[in-house]
C-alpha cells in the first residue's frame, strides 16, 4: 500500500517536495489555502499589466530543470540569461549598469567605481570559493543529521572558517576589499535577500551575492509565476493531487507520531506530513499542544516588504529588468527596520520591470513596475498611514532621479504590505523569510527539515533550513526527500 503524504502549502518548497515524493511512488496531496498555486511565486493581471507578485530574481535554473525532468511527461522549461544583473541609481546622480558575470561585474567595480582591480577580483573569487565550499555542507545537506555533514566536505568547510567572514559583518567584509562607499553599499544589499541587516549579519552571508555577481540571473519565459506553474504540471503528471481553498486547521498527532491533517473540519489521515507553511504558523496555530522549539521560534524575524504594483504608461530606456535606487543613509534604513520598526523617508527602492524582458507583460508603450521597499514586520504599527507616507516618498524619489512626474503616469495600482503578507501567506508579522540572520550563528540555527518531537512531520520552504530564496527552498526539498528515505524507505537508499 502506498504511503500517504499530505503537503501543506504549494510554494516552491512544497511543490518541489511533492514532485520528489511522488516520484518515489508515494500518494501525495498538496493543500493550499489560496485559490492559486505557488505561494508568493504567483502572478496577477490588472488592466492589461501582468505582475509577478513575489520573488523576481531567478538564479540556478538547473534546479528547476532537474525537477521538471522527473515528470512522467517532461516539460520544456524555457528561460534565458539576462545581459545585466542590475542597474543602480545613487542620490548624487551616479548610475551604474552591471553586466552579468564575473567580468561584467569587475568592469563596473574597476572602471565605474574606481576599485582596485586585484582586490575586486579577489573578492569575487572569494565569494565563488566560499560558495563552492559551503554549499555541500550548509545548503545541500541537513545540519541536524550527523550522517549528512560528517564527511570531507565538512572538514574542508571547518578548516576554512577563518576566511569566510563569520566573525565580521557583511559591511565589515565589504570594507576590507572596497574603498568606495558606493561599492560597499552595493555589496551590502545582498543581506536583504534573506531579510537581514548587513551591519549585523555575518560576512559569511556575502556568498549570497555569488550567483548574481559571478554567474548572472535569468528570466523564465512567462515570468516568475511560470516556475510554479511548470512545477505544478510536473507534479500532476506524477499523480499529485491538489486541493485549493483548503486552509489547514490542525496537524493531528498522537504519541509523538503524526496522524494526519484537519481540513474543512475533517481528519485526512497521513503517514507523512510536510509543512511548507511558515514554521511559526505551523507550531503556534496548527500544533499548539506540541512542544515548541522556543529557541528557534524566539529569534528575531526577517524583514517584510511593502510592494507597489504600478502600471506605468510610458517606456523608460534608463531602466533595466532589475533596478535599485539607493537610500542616502543606508544604515539608518536598517536601524528603522530592525530597531524602531518603522520606515524612513528616504528608502532604498527595488524596481523590477519584467516587461523589459517580455513586452507582453504590459500594454504597448507601457511598463509594469514592481516597486519594493524593505519594511519591518507588523507589530502594531499603523500600516495604512505608513504605506500612504511611503507612497509619497517613493514617488518623489523616483520622479526626482528619473526627472519625470511619476504620479501622472500611474495607470493602475495594487499594494501589498506586511499585514497582507501575513493574512495571505501566514508569515508571522508578514515576515518573508522566517527568522533573520542578524547574528553570528543565526544562519546555523534555523529549524531543521524535520520535527524533532513528531515522527513523520517534515518542513520545507524559506522559513526553515537552508533558508530564504528559490534556490535554497529547492535544496530544502532535496533534503526532505533524503530524510524521508532514511526514516521510512530504506529500499530507496
Amino acid at each position: 500500500m502506498k504511503h500517504v503524504v499530505k503537503v501543506i502549502g504549494s510554494g516552491v518548497g512544497g511543490l518541489a517536495t511533492a514532485i520528489r515524493l511522488a516520484k518515489l511512488g508515494l500518494k501525495v496531496t498538496v493543500y493550499e489555502k489560496n485559490s492559486f498555486v505557488g505561494g508568493k511565486v504567483h502572478s496577477r493581471t490588472f488592466d492589461g499589466y501582468r505582475f509577478d507578485m513575489g520573488p523576481s530574481v531567478f538564479t540556478e535554473p538547473h534546479l528547476i530543470e532537474e525537477l521538471v525532468a522527473l515528470g512522467n511527461s517532461p516539460i520544456l522549461f524555457e528561460h534565458s540569461p539576462l545581459p545585466e544583473s542590475c542597474r543602480y541609481f545613487y542620490e548624487d546622480g551616479t548610475r551604474l549598469i552591471v553586466k552579468s558575470g564575473t567580468e561584467g561585474t569587475l568592469k563596473c567595480l574597476i572602471h565605474d567605481l574606481g576599485e582596485n582591480p586585484k582586490r575586486s577580483r579577489e573578492y569575487l573569487k572569494k565569494l565563488s570559493a566560499n560558495y563552492e565550499a559551503l554549499s555541500p555542507v550548509f545548503i545541500q545537506a541537513s545540519l541536524h543529521r550527523l550522517k549528512h555533514v560528517w564527511n570531507r566536505n565538512l572538514l574542508r568547510a571547518v578548516w576554512n572558517i577563518p576566511r569566510y567572514g563569520l566573525f565580521t559583518t557583511m559591511n565589515g567584509l565589504s570594507k576590507r576589499f572596497f574603498l568606495n562607499p558606493k561599492t560597499v553599499q552595493f555589496m551590502n544589499r545582498f543581506a536583504t535577500y534573506n531579510g537581514s541587516d548587513p551591519y549585523q549579519t555575518p560576512g559569511l552571508l556575502s556568498i549570497i551575492g555569488h550567483l548574481e555577481l559571478n554567474i548572472g540571473s535569468f528570466f523564465p519565459k512567462g515570468g516568475m509565476a511560470n516556475i510554479t506553474q511548470q512545477l505544478q504540471k510536473t507534479a500532476l503528471s506524477l499523480g499529485v493531487q491538489f486541493e485549493f481553498n483548503s486552509e489547514i486547521e490542525a496537524i493531528e498527532t498522537e504519541n509523538g507520531q503524526v496522524r494526519g491533517i484537519r481540513v474543512h473540519g475533517n481528519l485526512e489521515p497521513a503517514d507523512i506530513v510536510v509543512s511548507n507553511a511558515d514554521v511559526h504558523h505551523t507550531y503556534e496555530q496548527l500544533m499548539p499542544t506540541v512542544a515548541k522549539p522556543n529557541k528557534v521560534l524566539g529569534q528575531e524575524l526577517s524583514s517584510s516588504a511593502v510592494v507597489f504594483y504600478w502600471g506605468v504608461k510610458r517606456i523608460f530606456p534608463e531602466l533595466g529588468v532589475h533596478n535599485v535606487f539607493f537610500a542616502e543613509d543606508y544604515k539608518a534604513e536598517f536601524e528603522a527596520i530592525f530597531k524602531t520598526k518603522t520606515l524612513v523617508s528616504d528608502p532604498t527602492i527595488y524596481l523590477h520591470v519584467s516587461s523589459k524582458a517580455d513586452p507582453n507583460d504590459a500594454p504597448v508603450g507601457c511598463e509594469n513596475w514592481f516597486v519594493m521597499v524593505n519594511a519591518p514586520v507588523a507589530s502594531g504599527q499603523n500600516w495604512i498611514a505608513l504605506v500612504q507616507d511611503l507612497r509619497k516618498h517613493v514617488i518623489v524619489k523616483i520622479s526626482r532621479i528619473l526627472k519625470v512626474s511619476l504620479e501622472e503616469l500611474i495607470q493602475t495600482e495594487y499594494v501589498n504590505d506586511p499585514i497582507k503578507w501575513q493574512q495571505v501567506f501566514n508569515g508571522k508579522g508578514g515576515s518573508i523569510y522566517g527568522n533573520n540572520s542578524n547574528s553570528t550563528m543565526a544562519a546555523f540555527n534555523r529549524h531543521p527539515n524535520f520535527a524533532p518531537n513528531v515522527k513523520g512531520l517534515y518542513f520545507a520552504g524559506v522559513t526553515v533550513h537552508p533558508g530564504g530564496g528559490i534556490p535554497l527552498a529547492l535544496n530544502g526539498a532535496k533534503i526532505v526527500e533524503r530524510l524521508i528515505k532514511e526514516d521510512h524507505f530504506r529500499e530507496f537508499l
